[in-house]
């Protein structure tokens, strides 16, 4: 498995998909017809946690382009550690749609801790990964 090549990918592309509902949050905020009630719960209920969807998915797309990236130089750090770090970065993409799924469907919250939780995991593990394994070798395939 190309460990890294899909943290990479899926990141641009979450990240694109974050950037456009920036535009919808800016529609939100400057043009939709009751502006101004969005403007008043800026700090509270759907306008807060859309926010921390927009914000958060576009930090765990920034992280997941970081890992895809060190993670390719880690060509020593074996298969499976460097596949368990690639594909609890993903996961860690749970939060961010989590969060929407919890602001525009009702979802329980349980995605948000369980993306949470897998993008610490996987940036300890790629941390402990590059401690042990930086400069061990050429770059993976």
């Amino acid at each position: 498995m190309k460990s890294g090549r899909y943290n990479v990918g899926v990141g641009l592309l979450v990240m694109a998909g974050f950037m456009a509902y920036g535009f919808l949050l800016i529609y939100l905020r400057d043009f939709a017809p009751d502006k101004e009630a969005w403007v008043a719960s800026y700090s509270t209920g759907k306008h807060f946690e859309a926010r921390l969807a927009h914000v958060h998915g576009n930090l765990f797309a920034l992280l997941n382009l970081a890992l895809g990236f060190v993670l390719v130089r880690l060509s020593l750090a074996g298969d499976k550690a460097r596949s368990a770090a690639a594909g609890l970065g993903l996961a860690g993409l749970l939060m961010p749609a989590g969060i929407l799924g919890e602001v525009y469907l009702g979802l329980s919250p349980i995605f948000v801790l369980l993306g949470a939780v897998s993008m610490t995991a996987s940036v300890v593990l790629t941390g402990v990964l590059a401690l042990k394994h930086w400069g061990d070798g050429r770059a993976a395939a």
